[in-house]
Order: C-alpha cells, then structure tokens, then sequence
C-alpha cells in the first residue's frame, strides 16, 4: 500500500534535515502517546448531518474472531475523546517492516508525524439516529488496517450508515492483533502490563508477511483475498447477532454500549467497499455472499481474483480509480465484468495516486507527500470529496435509499473537471 516512495527516502535525513513546514508541521507539540509532534495537519471532519462516533469490537479473542473498528452516527458531544489515529505503537513498527525502513528510526518519525493525529470521530459517543442505518463493510489495503481510512468511513457514518472496518488477519495488514491466554512469562515480564487488556489475555501481534524468496505471489494472494472475503461475511454476521440483540462479550471492554443497536441495523441495505486489495476484496465477497447489494471498489488490484471468480458476481459495482495508479492489464480485468444487464461502472480522479484514499494523504506537506507518493496534484480534500460523494450516489441507487445523495449522480458518470469518465488507460482494441 505504502512501500513504494517512502523507501526511497533515508530515514536519517528525513527526520534531521527537513524543516517542520516541509512535513506540512510548525511547532513541535507532544502528542496523547507521549512523544513529540512536529505536524498540525489533520484528518478533514465528515460533513454529513451526523457526528461520527467510533468504537473498536473484537469478538471472539483468537484468531478466528471479528475484529473491526465500527463508525456509525452518534449524539451531538461537547466533550468527547477523539482516539488516536495510529491506535499503538507496535503499528509503527509494522508498517515500517512494510515499507521496508530502518526500525531505529521508523518510531521516531511516525511518532513526530502522525502520533498526534486524531481521528475525526468521538470515541464510543451514543449512538443515535432516526432510521435504520445502512452498512457498509470497508476491507483495506495491503499494508494498512483498520484505522487508516478514517476520512471515508468517518463521512459515511455521518451521512447515516453503520460502518465496520475490517482489520485483516490474513497477514496482510502491516499489523494486527489477537488475544491469547497470558503465561507466567508474560507475568514476569516487565513490558507484560502494558500490553494486558485484562488480567488473563495479552496482545499477541501478527505482521505483514513478505514473499518468501522464489514464492509465486498469486497462490498467496488468492488464499489471502479469500480470507479477507470471509472476514468481511463474519463482520456482517456479527453486526446481524447485534442487530438482532444477541448478547455481545466485546473482549476489548470499550464504553460503547451495544445493545443500542438492537433493531437500528437495515441488514436488507448492505454494501461492501475497499482500496486496492480491499477493492479485490470487495469482488471477491460479492461472489461470496449476496446479501452485499453492491461494492464501491477504490483503486482495485485485481491480480488476486481467479478468473472463474468474475461471473460469479451478480451485484453492481463502482470502480473509482485514481489517475496513476492503474494499468493496462488491471484495467482489461475489470473489463471483464462489464454487463449489459448489471451496472458496473467506472471514474478516475484527475490529479490523484493510489494513496489518495488512505489518510495519509491529508498528513503530510506537498514535497514530502509527493517524494512519498501519498499525494496527487489534486487537492486531497477535494480529491475525497468527489470519492465519497460519487460512491454516496451509487449506494443510493442501489440500496434503495430515501436520501438526497443522487444530487451527485452525475459524478457516477464522471461529469466534473476532475473527472474522466471511464479511465485515463489506453488499451488496444484487442486486449479489450
């Protein structure tokens, strides 16, 4: 998701030789994890009708549990916490396994970069709203997790959908977690109450795996987009058990009080959403299961999908590519599912990388951005703007929803100066 472009760059030279307005930063401030901050930039807030809230939820404390962050619309707060973007230092040291940089160093610069950085979303807030919520179950990238796309989830919670973000634990993620019995090694080690969420389960910690050397990647990727597909049918199952108002132990013990969701859930109105992997993903689980009506694929890389995969998908889906990132060969892939009787259609941002959906793109200043290849020429807010608003019309047309989001109908057919319809990619007649 992140590697290319930041690897480039040498951490030492990063962190001592460019000034503060570089990073898009001016003073250094310490931030909720303890460290110094040298960036004041920040998530843009959602601008539905609705506050946002967030909590956490893991159900089940193994492996072959739920883990997901849940956005929904919640009660107006003058005080709420906001969480932290980067919920744990150990995420820093897996994306910087990811991206392939000096682990020496790595901390220290996410932490002066992003360890201040909040999420736009008040934590484990009341939920509230008028109507039952739709869903959307949003898979990330490769290399990400949970909380990276907070400026898409954040917004559709506050347009009045329930959103759970999947944390992959199919190796995929830079990092994630479970929970495992502690053993008397874990008492005795020092570090041991800091990673306790309770008194008999400590973290156990997964990261990125690497292809091993000669390792074909597709046989991997395939097994691993599959996972991610069932992790995104578990999620809905457990919202449909919450929904239904069956107990829920969330072993991770938020303030978030669940039975508020009882009979607040339209499981009849259900998509599924990703970026790049989470957009083969989002494929992949259509063909699964199909109480997910539609997808919203961001940036899809489709090498994962097996070929007798594609037909098997019956729901319409929405492609929103950025202009760099996409490919000839991915492009004739997505090719394959037009329909003539199920809409799928396709936009590209003008000005924009593959990483200008993630937040990173709002977090850093233009030449580093750039040298990084986390922004675009384009604008990133109105970049994701012209996203979520696009993707906002299409879940509409498609769940059946009384909303006034088909006002951006046009930009479906990517009518906007910063649009192009269809893609920027040039493809031979023959390969189409």
């Amino acid at each position: 998701m992140l590697r290319h472009g930041f690897r480039k760059l040498c951490p030492v030279v990063l962190e001592q030789s460019l000034p503060p307005q570089i990073w898009g930063g001016g003073k250094l401030k310490f931030s909720a994890m303890g460290n110094m901050s040298c960036n004041n930039l920040e998530i843009p807030s959602p601008k539905g009708p609705n506050p946002a809230g967030c909590t956490d939820f893991m159900m089940d404390h193994t492996l072959q549990g739920s883990f997901f962050r849940l956005y929904y619309p919640c009660q107006s707060m003058d005080k709420a916490e906001l969480p932290d973007w980067i919920p744990n230092r150990e995420y820093f040291n897996g994306l910087a396994d990811f991206m392939k940089i000096n682990k020496t160093f790595s901390e220290r610069i996410f932490n002066c970069l992003f360890g201040s950085i909040k999420i736009p979303a008040y934590l484990d807030a009341p939920f509230n709203s008028n109507e039952k919520c739709p869903v959307v179950i949003f898979s990330h990238g490769l290399g990400a997790f949970r909380t990276l796309y907070s400026a898409i989830c954040t917004e559709l919670a506050s347009q009045g959908f329930i959103v759970a973000s999947v944390e992959h634990r199919d190796q995929s993620a830079s990092a994630t977690y479970h929970l495992r019995p502690k053993t008397e090694l874990d008492t005795a080690n020092k570090d041991s109450s800091r990673t306790s969420l309770r008194d008999t389960l400590v973290r156990e910690w997964m990261y990125y795996r690497s292809l091993q050397q000669g390792e074909q990647e597709f046989p991997l990727r395939n097994k691993q987009v599959k996972e991610r597909a069932d992790e995104c049918i578990l999620a809905l199952q457990k919202l449909t058990d919450i929904n239904a108002g069956v107990p829920m132990q969330n072993v991770l013990h938020t303030q978030f009080d669940w039975k508020t969701l009882e009979n607040s859930i339209d499981l009849g109105r259900v998509a599924v959403m990703g970026h790049s992997f989470g957009g083969a993903t989002a494929i992949e689980a259509l063909a699964k299961e199909v109480k997910f009506k539609c997808a919203v694929a961001l940036d899809a890389w489709m090498f994962p999908l097996k070929d007798e995969t594609l037909p098997q998908v019956n729901q319409p889906i929405f492609f929103v590519n950025s202009e760099k990132f996409q490919w000839a060969e991915n492009i004739k892939r997505i090719k394959k599912l037009d329909s003539s009787d199920i809409e799928r259609k396709m936009v590209t941002i003008r000005g924009t990388v593959h990483q200008s959906f993630p937040d990173f793109t709002f977090l850093t200043g233009d030449l580093i951005g750039k040298l990084m290849k986390l922004k675009g020429d384009l604008d990133p807010e109105i970049g994701i703007n012209l996203s979520n608003r696009a993707s906002l019309a299409f879940l509409q047309r498609h769940l059946g929803l009384k909303k006034d989001f088909n006002q951006w109908n046009r930009l479906i057919e990517g009518d906007d100066e910063n649009l192009i319809p269809g893609t920027n990619v040039i493809l031979l007649q023959s390969a189409i």
